[in-house]
């Protein structure tokens, strides 16, 4: 907005740059007091726009306050979920006289109106009838909900997959919103809502950070209803995600106990295959295939064909656990051909699956056959969870094949995913499987290093499935032995201590770094080296310490760490937490 910009100009040499963001949340208040000798209406923002809002109808102005509940774009048939029935006319209007953007295509291909942020700000801070904005709230979260449902059964049945999971892509920041009102005022509202979502938040690879709200969310419902049993199966995913296995294996076991006294569920076929997953990796071998067989029984008896695949891909891995590698490529074949009614990521996960126990197998080329196969169809789908899976099967086959160039570039494609998606096992083994790379191309302190600080992790989280695969585990003494002997007692020392020191993040950062084809970029100009301080915040940042932690170690203000790193981001052209973590990397502080 032309006036906005003008009068935000007219504060920059009274408050500078940063003191005008500072305060541009009010922008109201902030952007007033403009040319004295204009007209009123163009001496304030504040002015400008209710200048326009008053133009309007009284229909116009009811229309005009609901869609400003929107966080973003939106549709004509939203603004009519929302604002009522005959609500498009109004919208038109509004798109007349500016205070709606014409409409944009979306991720989805639909069409959405969009309100600047300005505007949206002035129509929220209205004085409205008794209850309108309630209603409005209310009414969009509705709406999300309705979306939410119409996108999962596109996601549940397979059918239109990647169109079902643009919709709710587009509609993110709606999803947000009507989530965090519907867990205030609405918790069996929160419930549907986030049980619908649960596949989108699988296959975008948000499953994990979605816990709490998922908490939440069931915390409202009574326990033992379905829904309540369903937000346990999800709840329990997530937390397998952050390899909380004792947390995930309450709530399996919660979801199967609550639905086992009624006649056979999907809800009882995933609670049992799930469970059985879970006591597999806790290395509950006896009961997990107890449980894994009763899922594949029930499933078969209701005709519950998603149960059926996860029941036979556990059984596989139970297989190959014990040695039977034909019985695991036979059952992992056996799930791959269940397609019809399952959801989209399901189905993919039998890629993984067939992957990883072919190279137990020792058949590899037929497991790299499997893993591109399956990689690429879940970038296709955009499946964030499959493919944070499958890159580290297919590093592993890399590096068995002695194609160290393929595995970097596919480590680092991996672990990029793993952190972004929350799977801290994947993180985990990324790092292992760098510091295997390091070792095979001759970085033997490096290598030192990242098998260290994986160790460190792993005892810190008490984690009992280790990051190494099974092909490589009897090999890791013997080759801890030979890098010892490489570097000298004193090398290796304080190559495993400085490993030992990393924090999970930097650890994974250093691995990127590792795995970087590109030369390291030269910093920024600046105004000359880091200070001891400065290098000693840097230390902090690189270690995963936030501006609170930093300050209350150092017994300084937030307000002055946040300066300093303003500082040292101005020497070293180093924006993000991330390259101040690479820049600690690269100058040996961590």
């Amino acid at each position: 907005m032309p006036l906005a910009i003008e009068l935000a100009a007219a504060r920059v040499e009274a408050l500078g740059v940063a003191g005008l963001l500072g305060r541009i949340g009010d922008r109201f208040a902030l952007l007033a007091g403009g040319d004295r000798t204009a007209p009123p209406r163009q001496r304030s923002l504040a002015a400008t726009v209710e200048w326009s809002y008053r133009l309007l109808d009284d229909r116009e102005q009811r229309v005009f306050r609901a869609v400003s509940a929107f966080p973003a774009g939106f549709t004509l048939e939203a603004a009519e979920a929302v604002a009522g029935a005959g609500a498009a006319e109004a919208v038109l209007h509004l798109v007349d006289c500016s205070l709606l953007v014409p409409l944009r295509a979306g991720p989805d291909d639909r069409s959405r109106y969009v309100m600047l942020e300005t505007l949206r700000a002035y129509g929220a801070g209205l004085p409205a009838g008794a209850g309108e904005q309630d209603g409005a709230a209310a009414a969009l979260a509705g709406y999300g909900l309705q979306v939410a449902r119409q996108a999962a059964a596109g996601l549940q049945s397979g059918d239109g997959e990647l169109a079902a999971a643009r919709w709710p892509d587009a509609e993110d920041a709606t999803m947000r919103q009507a989530l965090a009102w519907a867990g205030a005022h609405d918790p069996a509202l929160a419930l549907r809502l986030a049980n619908a979502l649960g596949w989108w938040w699988v296959l975008r690879g948000r499953l994990a950070g979605e816990y709490r709200l998922l908490c939440q969310a069931a915390g409202g419902a009574e326990a033992g209803s379905d829904r309540w049993c369903a937000a346990q199966n999800w709840l329990g995913w997530a937390a397998q995600l952050s390899a909380d296995l004792a947390t995930a294996l309450g709530h399996f076991t919660a979801a199967r106990d609550a639905a086992a006294g009624r006649p056979p569920s999907r809800a009882l076929t995933a609670a049992l295959a799930c469970r059985a997953t879970i006591l597999r990796m806790m290395g509950w071998t006896a009961e997990a295939a107890g449980d894994a067989r009763r899922s594949l029984a029930l499933a078969r008896e209701i005709g519950d064909r998603a149960g059926e695949l996860l029941a036979l891909v556990e059984l596989s891995f139970e297989a190959d656990d014990a040695g039977h590698y034909d019985e695991a490529v036979r059952l992992a074949r056996q799930a791959g051909q269940i397609a019809a009614g399952v959801p989209g990521g399901l189905a993919r996960r039998c890629s993984y699956v067939l992957t990883s126990v072919l190279a137990d197998a020792g058949d590899l080329a037929e497991a790299a056959r499997a893993g591109a196969a399956g990689l690429a169809r879940a970038r296709d789908a955009g499946d964030l969870w499959n493919q944070a899976s499958l890159l580290p099967r297919i590093v592993d086959l890399d590096l068995r094949a002695g194609r160290t160039g393929d595995a970097a570039a596919h480590l680092r494609e991996g672990l990029r995913l793993a952190v972004r998606t929350g799977s801290l096992f994947e993180v985990l083994t990324g790092i292992s499987q760098c510091g295997d790379l390091c070792a095979a191309t001759g970085r033997i302190a490096e290598a030192l290093t990242l098998w260290a600080a994986c160790a460190a992790v792993d005892r810190h989280e008490g984690l009992s499935d280790p990051p190494d695969p099974p092909w490589s585990v009897p090999r890791r003494e013997e080759q801890l032995r030979e890098a010892g002997l490489a570097l000298g007692p004193g090398r290796a020392r304080a190559a495993e201590e400085r490993g030992a020191a990393m924090s999970l993040s930097t650890a994974a950062e250093y691995a990127l770094m590792l795995t970087d084809p590109a030369p390291p970029q030269p910093a920024a100009p600046g105004s000359g080296p880091l200070s001891a301080r400065e290098r000693e915040l840097v230390t902090l940042v690189a270690q995963g310490r936030t501006n609170a932690q930093i300050a209350a170690q150092l017994y300084i203000s937030v307000r002055t760490v946040s300066s300093h790193l303003d500082r040292i981001r101005d020497k070293t052209g180093c924006r993000r937490r991330a390259d101040l973590t690479r820049l600690a990397l690269g100058e040996g502080l961590v």
